[in-house]
């Protein structure tokens, strides 16, 4: 087995993913751990985190792990609390890096052999290692970061700046294979292993009792349902599909349809659009809305519950919650909040704390779930669907009452258009906000709109990871298709309407009609099309982002370079309703997947 430590890193489940998909059992554990339950893994991982190793309070661990013998990895905070420990110097780091970097191999040895000259690898960080302890070497350099990578081949102790456990990283599997070797552990782990323990947990955790599930027709929770009805018998779990308003155009009857077609049987529709619209009624802050639709999705299960006549002494709350959902929600103990998921207010942590909440997929990242989806049978129509947010389109409708704008905003654009000029391209900064995250905590920030010389996508993604890095106050970047340049940008105070909510779902009928057409619908892992409350060019209508990714695990993404003349034909048709039409070439570090 392979222990990791969680520092609190949106990555420290990704590492053990990582790790189970080259057949090694892998247990995540707090620094708290004591020495001697440490000593029956075969290696240590230490994961990222949102501090600094200097900082007031900062997570650190014991420093006899390092007398225990066996091989330890130190991945960005573990890179820095190794070298911290061990007689290094990290201080915070004269650029920020977040995004691709190019890694050049000093040591093709270690965690390294097999891997030389250049390649690509996944950066987050702001502290970087100054001077490496006594007895390592540097492995690996970037342009901004000398340290990327140490080691102390004696002692079988590594660490790097960079993240391996992410698809960006091109031989970052194989590091972890290296490591793994170093280790010396047998290779036994599987997914039918974890389906049979998680049956068995299942089974223990509800007893006598029964399941009262809230299923949307999503992946999750509809392989939660399959799993749970495997453990327990189909006549004990009863689902409930909630139709808030905020789904996608007919969503409901679709859900419906392809729920039964998985032989989903046990379950109905429940009408809530009143009780949603009205429990949002004029909220524009982006934490609020998601906790207003967790808090009133619980009012609803009640109401039904209540009306079904159901015991609450008989019944257990089940929800396809996976692992991002709880990490970006400050599911571990070092991590830090980036936003709230619908399914981790406070009255469903009361309710977990109470045994009351059971979660049979919340080990798992979306790859998985497809996997175990997979194994229990269900149909690829279900396992393959695209991901949609519980609160629907809540998160794809941005609120506001007026105008935030950046501070000395003139002073900025220009130095943003004098970096931009020898690109032959142009930009404004939108006096709106929009999630995102970087070096594993939450930015609130602008996103910044270009424009001009055509560019390759390799090009465009390579110069928004450098406006990020650069421009602190920013936080995505995306490329004007409509209208050719912008003249003036108007905030168009707005909150969730019925109006507003009927033009997103008109808007993304385009966008998944237009998918399905031109069969890129598989090219893709998601695609949110966002609505903005903006005016431009003093044209009345309200402003639309396309935001097309590519992920596995939702952990990390790339935008999706789509060919120009398919997006041209997407723009022709979207152009009719919205005054300005954006493609988001952000990648997920520095902005989050979906824009709140």
């Amino acid at each position: 087995m392979i222990a990791v430590i969680d520092f609190g890193s949106q990555y420290a489940h990704l590492i053990a993913n990582r790790i189970r998909r080259l057949k090694v059992y892998a247990e995540i554990l707090l620094p708290e751990t004591p020495l001697e339950e440490l000593k029956k893994y075969k290696g240590i991982i230490l994961s990222g985190g949102p501090q600094s190793v200097y900082g007031e309070g900062s997570a650190t661990i014991d420093p006899g792990i390092f007398k225990l013998g066996v091989p330890i990895l130190g991945v960005c905070y573990g890179h820095h609390l190794i070298a911290h420990l061990l007689g290094g110097k990290v201080e915070s780091g004269m650029t920020k890096e977040y995004g691709l970097a190019q890694l050049s191999i000093k040591k093709s040895s270690g965690l390294f052999a097999g891997i030389s000259g250049e390649t690509q690898a996944w950066m987050s960080h702001g502290d970087t290692v100054t001077k490496i302890p006594p007895g390592f070497s540097i492995y690996g350099s970037t342009a901004d970061c000398l340290t990327a990578a140490m080691g102390d081949a004696k002692r079988r102790i590594f660490a790097v700046q960079f993240h391996m456990e992410v698809k960006h990283t091109k031989k970052g599997l194989l590091m972890l294979d290296n490591f793994l070797k170093l280790c010396k552990v047998e290779r036994t782990w599987s997914m039918q292993k974890f389906m049979k323990r998680k049956l068995e947990e299942v089974k223990k955790m509800i007893g006598e009792r029964k399941v009262f599930l809230l299923v949307s027709g999503g992946v999750d929770s509809t392989v939660a349902y399959a799993l749970l009805c495997k453990a327990l018998g189909p006549e004990r779990v009863y689902g409930l599909s909630i139709d808030t308003g905020l789904l996608r155009k007919d969503e409901a009857k679709k859900t419906d349809a392809l729920l039964k077609r998985a032989g989903i049987k046990n379950f109905h529709i429940y009408d809530a659009k009143k009780e949603f619209l009205s429990a949002l009624k004029g909220e524009t802050d982006p934490e609020k809305k998601r906790a207003i639709i967790g808090t009133t999705f619980l009012e609803v299960q009640a109401k039904v519950a209540k009306k079904l006549k159901l015991n609450p002494d008989d019944w257990v709350l089940g929800q396809g919650t996976i692992y991002p959902d709880t990490i970006e929600s400050k599911g571990t103990k070092h991590s830090d909040k980036i936003k709230t998921h619908h399914n981790r207010v406070p009255e469903i942590l009361k309710l977990i704390e109470e045994n009351k909440v059971i979660e049979p997929l919340a080990e798992l990242y979306k790859d998985e779930v497809r996997a175990l989806g997979s194994r229990l049978g269900l149909p690829d129509e279900a396992v393959w669907k695209h991901p949609f947010p519980g609160p629907g389109l809540g998160v794809r409708i941005l609120c506001t009452k007026k105008a935030v704008p950046v501070p000395n905003q003139a002073e900025l654009e220009k130095k943003i258009n004098d970096h931009l000029a020898s690109h032959g391209l142009r930009g404004v900064i939108l006096p709106i906000q929009s999630v995102g995250v970087g070096g594993d905590s939450r930015s609130y920030k602008h996103p910044l709109v270009i424009w001009g010389k055509k560019q390759p996508w390799k090009k465009l993604e390579t110069l928004s990871t450098a406006l990020t890095n650069r421009f602190t106050d920013i936080n995505r970047v995306c490329l004007l298709l409509h209208p050719q340049e912008i003249h003036s940008v108007k905030v168009r105070p707005g909150t969730l309407t019925a109006p507003r909510i009927a033009l997103a779902q008109e808007l993304d009928d385009i966008v998944v009609t237009f998918t399905k057409r031109e069969k890129i619908e598989d090219k893709v892992w998601q695609f949110p099309t966002v609505l903005l409350p903006i005016e431009v060019n003093g044209e009345v209508k309200e402003g639309v982002v396309l935001r097309p990714i590519c992920s596995d695990e939702a952990m990390t993404a790339h935008f999706y370079k789509m060919p120009l003349p398919l997006l041209e034909k997407c723009v022709k048709k979207l152009r009719q309703k919205a005054s300005v039409v954006l493609y988001d070439i952000t990648n997920k570090p520095p902005a989050t997947i979906e824009w709140e």
